[in-house]
This record gives structure tokens, sequence and C-alpha cells, in this order.
């Protein structure tokens, strides 16, 4: 079992001074793979501390300087590829080839996006010609705290730590307790790209320790965070006291809107995008909303591929599911789903318990619901597991009423060969994306929601600004 108990603190791997040891838990197995130190105010402290002193040097550094560092970081996360993949394997349950390609390759894709974005950004710039002597500067916010989640972790840690270090910030990074192996892998690579100590630091926690002490310390000036809608809602009320800057990424539950002129594969897509990653995506289409016409089939499509679709070990080759996260996350899927068949849905595939022959490791059978309706706790609470509510619709005008009839406004889709349609209901849908027939967001685009899935944005130019500050000065003259 592997031994990570220490914390990164100002270029330095650490001891806490009196550290909370807990096991990291690896979901297939239900046995422990690793051993961690969850952090206390003191450690919360000097991390911070380290932070702070290095702000003001990193701050002025040049853009050619970041430049250099992180394109060695690019270099180094690709030639540790292989480890990361196996860390996130362990510590969350993707299955090796999940983890070796969409996992993993998320950071490096991040990681280099944010080097070409970083080239030609202009952190200087002119008003305009109306004001010849005023400039604009875009500078760095200050120390940020970045908490990240378990479910897409190098994802969420490459869109919140390179911008932060690109913008010329300092950052005190706390991954999620449940899967921190692979935040602790990113940690040692920064280290060996040579960053200066204090830029980067890395402290173990829970939210109620170390998340907690990051959203209310008086010397942070940013709280980015990606987790629940809950979480988010106490980070904002204890960030509020120091009137930080908070950036947050919460919850979702996506419409998938399929209308009766959808391509023939609109339905598979739909399936598998909500099942990827075990359903613990906060931007799954976990709704399938099908007009009249297209609904039996749908349901019989959704019915076969749930039944044919493969649940086994994260270590196991192969485009099968893993397990969930964790036991508190097995258990609360297994309530939505009997809450589900409570409440009269018509459980078509899968359903309550582990998939036969399973009886360890937290596996959950995929599961599609028909004859939902929206009301239903299934449709309204975000379940993040492979559960699939499938609901009726007459017309284009119920369908974006009953996909905007939720709290969440992350990610929607439309599937629908008329393009004039495509283009309407994307204008009426209240979600910070949407995506049109299977067409995935481009590199750069803004990642984030409306309501209560949060507010800021991550990736792109978007992402990088969420840690500047915008300075307005007057009088700008260059010696002639």
């Amino acid at each position: 079992m592997l031994d990570k108990r220490a914390f990164y603190i100002n270029g330095r791997w650490v001891t806490p001074g009196n550290p909370m040891e807990l096991e990291v838990i690896n979901p297939s197995t239900e046995e422990a793979c690793a051993t961690i130190a969850l952090g206390r105010q003191a450690d919360t402290d000097a991390a911070v501390t380290a932070a702070r002193n290095t702000f003001a040097n990193w701050s002025l550094s040049n853009k050619e300087e970041r430049l250099a560092l992180l394109g060695r970081l690019a270099n180094i996360y690709q030639e540790r590829s292989e480890e990361m993949a196996q860390a996130i394997c362990s510590e969350m349950g993707a299955p090796i080839s999940l983890a070796s390609t969409a996992q993993c390759g998320a950071g490096e894709w991040h990681i280099k996006n944010f080097i070409r974005l970083l080239k030609t950004y202009e952190f200087e710039r002119e008003l305009g010609p109306h004001a010849p002597y005023d400039r604009i500067l875009m500078e760095p916010i200050g120390v940020c705290g970045l908490i990240t989640p378990w479910n897409w972790p190098m994802n969420q840690v490459t869109l919140k730590v390179i911008p932060a270090l690109a913008a010329g910030c300092t950052v005190i990074l706390k991954p999620s307790e449940v899967a921190p192996l692979s935040a602790m892998l990113f940690a040692e690579m920064v280290d060996q790209a040579g960053f200066p100590p204090g830029v980067f630091n890395l402290v173990n926690g829970d939210g109620a320790g170390v998340g907690s002490q990051l959203t209310a310390h008086p010397e942070v000036d940013m709280i980015s965070f990606t987790g629940s809608t809950r979480a988010g809602i106490a980070i904002s009320k204890s960030a509020a006291d120091t009137v930080k800057r908070v950036c947050l990424e919460l919850g979702g539950k996506g419409a998938n809107l399929v209308f009766a002129d959808a391509d023939e594969n609109a339905i598979k897509r739909g399936l598998r995008h909500c099942f990827n990653n075990s359903g613990q995506s906060c931007n799954a289409p976990t709704r399938m909303l099908v007009e009249r016409p297209l609904y039996e089939q749908a349901i019989e499509t959704a019915t076969r591929l749930a039944e044919g679709t493969e649940v086994g070990p994260s270590a196991d080759e192969g485009r099968h599911i893993g397990p969930v996260v964790s036991q508190a996350q097995f258990d609360k899927i297994q309530r939505l789903i009997q809450q589900g068949i409570d409440e009269g849905a018509r459980l078509v595939a899968g359903g309550p318990g582990r998939p036969e022959g399973m009886e360890r490791g937290y596996y959950v059978r995929p599961t599609v619901f028909a004859d939902v309706n929206n009301k239903m706790r299934i449709a309204r609470e975000e379940i993040f597991g492979p559960v699939l509510s499938i609901i009726p619709f007459d017309s284009e005008e119920e369908a974006v009423e009953i996909a905007n009839d939720t709290a969440y406004g992350l990610t929607n889709y439309v599937q629908t060969r008329d393009h004039e349609r495509a283009k309407r209901v994307a204008r009426q849908l209240r979600s910070g994306m949407v995506e049109i027939n299977g067409h995935s967001l481009g590199a750069g685009s803004p990642f984030g929601g409306y309501k209560q899935s949060g507010n800021g944005r991550e990736g792109g130019s978007w992402g990088l600004e969420e840690f500047l500050e915008v300075k307005a000065v007057s009088g700008w003259m260059d010696d002639d």
C-alpha cells in the first residue's frame, strides 16, 4: 500500500505536523491502495503563507518564463502519462482504457491548449482609439485556493492550476480526499518542471477541514471549486466574509432533446454519453426527452444497449464501465433507483443491487427508466451513476419547457436533422453549453453553467480571465 502522507509546500514534500490518516479505497476491490494525511489549520496556513510570500515575484514574471515552465510540465506529463492513468484507475475506478485516454488525456489537452492561448494573450491593451492614453492591464488576482473533485481528477486539476499559473497567480490545491493520488503525482511533475518554491502547493484534506480553511482564509484571494451544488453554496457563504472571488462549477441534470427526425445513432449516442465514466459526469445527459413518434423505439433501443453494457474491474482492458467511486456514492445511487421505482417510473433495464456475480466493488447495474415525468426525484436530482430517465414530449415548446424545468443549467443536448430548429432550440435552453447532434465543444470553449450549476467559466480565454483582475490606467504615455 502506498504511503502518501506528505504535503507539497514551498517547493518541498513535508510531513504534516499532526496528521489525521485516511485510507484511499480502490472502488473495484473495496481494499485500501494508499494512505494519505488530512491537513489541519497549521498545514493550510503554511501553504497559504508560502503562496503569499512568492506571489509578488511570480506575479511579475514575464510570459516567456511562464511558457517555458508550462512547456516543461507538458513534456513531463506526457512522459509520465502511464503512471497517471494507473493512479486514476486505482483511486476512482475508471477502467484503464478510459483512464489512459479520456481521463489522463484531458489533462494533457488542457495544458497544451492553455500554452497556445498564453502565447498570444495580451495582458496589456489599449482601451480604444478614442482614449489613446488609457490602458487596460490584466493582472493576476493573487493567492488562489483550488478545490477539485474525484470524478475527472486531471481534467479539473489542469483546468484550474494551469490558467492560474499562466496568469501569474500562486496556488494551493486541495484535491478530493477520495481520489488524491493523481493530484499528488501531478505535484511531483510540477516539482520536476522546476516551478519556483511556493508557486504551487498541495495540501490534502476534506471539505470541512482544509476546504473550509481555504475558503475562509483572509490571505486567499480566490476560490475555484468544482463539486456539488450543496458544497458550492456553503463555500459562497464562507467566502463572503472576506469578499474573495468565487468560481463554481457545480452539478447538472442535462436534458437530451431527441426529435423524431434525429439521426439513427442519436439514442445510442445519448445512452453511451450518460453511462460514460459510470455516469459520474456533471454534464451527463441523464434526462432523455424523446418526441412521441420515436418514444417506444427509443425505449427499446436504450433497453437493449443498457442490457448489453458490460461492467467490470477498472484494471481490465476494454470498453466496459467500472465501479462508482465509493460506498457512499453506491448507496446514494441505490436509494435513487429505488425511489424511481416507488414513484412509478417504468424500470426497463437494470435496477437495484450489483450486477450478477459481483459481490465486492461498488458496481451499479446500468439502469434505464421509461415513463418518467419531470416531477419525479430521479428527474430532478443529480444521481451521478449509470441511470437514464426517458421522458416523452409532444411539441418543441414542451421539450424546451421540460428541459428548462430544473434547478441546474450546465449542458443540454439537441438531436434533430432540422438545422433551423436545432439553432432555435439551442437559443432557448437555459444552460451554459448546448451540444447539437453529437458535436463536442472545441478546444478553448468555455465550460460552465447557469443557475445552480455554478458561475464563472473554465477553459480558453474565459478560464484564464477567471484568475485575472482588470485594472484601468489613464495618462499612459511612452517616452519619445
